[in-house]
């Protein structure tokens, strides 16, 4: 139960910086309106760095499903915790989205725009190409999973204190780079409990939850985080050796 809590707190605080700051910026009147792409980002690493410091003493401080199911092909997290981590991610992740809606509850009756309310629970392509979204939630999630593997790596030396700070600055820079498609959701957690979510909360001038995207997030990390891992074990972690002579 403590790996559960841990991922259920953790999660919770992610989607409550993270789908903050988003809503910080997209909705009207709020303080942040219009503070840009630049400002999301960066309220993400923030929010990663903050819940992984928060909780990764317990747990490790997954805060995504596809991070877990990495860490578990990676050998590093045995398979039947996995559940837990996931139960805990899920739960946590549609619990902080029910905070950000109470918190920036005056902005959304004049946040006229559907689809941008949509955008401060979970994900929405800029241009929607099933494949194309796909194999960029694909790619950014196996970057993510090739920088964790190699921030936390015993040879670096930084996993103790600086990791989850390097999670953060990780983060960002997927979402700098490689966020504009798809806004980056990278686990699925993160994108669906909100979605769900979404589609329950009473909200005037709610659009559609836009369940027939919703596998992309939800897959396409799923299948970057094992690409990851392969790709870090086989063409990184071999180099080790003659790196060290």
């Amino acid at each position: 139960m403590n790996i559960f809590l841990a991922e259920l707190v953790g999660t919770l605080i992610l989607i409550l910086l993270g789908n903050g700051v988003v809503a910080n910026v997209l909705l009207s009147h709020s303080k942040g309106e219009k503070g840009g792409w630049i400002v999301i980002t960066a309220g993400w690493g923030f929010a990663v760095a903050i819940a992984v410091y928060a909780i990764g003493w317990i747990s490790g401080g997954h805060i995504n499903p596809a991070v877990t199911v990495g860490l578990c092909v990676a050998g590093k997290t045995p398979f039947y915790q996995a559940p837990l981590y996931i139960g805990g991610q899920m739960l946590g992740a549609m619990l902080g989205s029910i905070l950000v809606y109470i918190t920036y509850l005056p902005h959304w009756g004049p946040t006229k725009d559907s689809t941008t309310k949509l955008l401060c629970f979970c994900t929405h392509p800029a241009i929607k190409s099933p494949l194309s979204n796909f194999l960029t939630e694909v790619i950014a999630t196996a970057v993510l999973l090739v920088g964790i593997l190699g921030i936390f790596n015993i040879h670096n030396g930084i996993g103790s204190g600086f990791g989850p700070y390097a999670v953060g600055i990780l983060i960002f820079s997927i979402g700098l780079s490689l966020g504009g498609p798809t806004g980056f959701a990278i686990n699925p957690a993160r994108d669906l409990g909100p979605r769900i979510m979404h589609s329950w909360i009473p909200m005037s001038g709610k659009r559609d939850s836009e369940w027939s995207y919703a596998w992309i997030p939800v897959v396409g990390p799923i299948v970057g985080a094992v690409l990851g891992v392969w790709f870090y074990q086989m063409f990184i972690e071999k180099l080790m050796p003659v790196a060290t002579l």
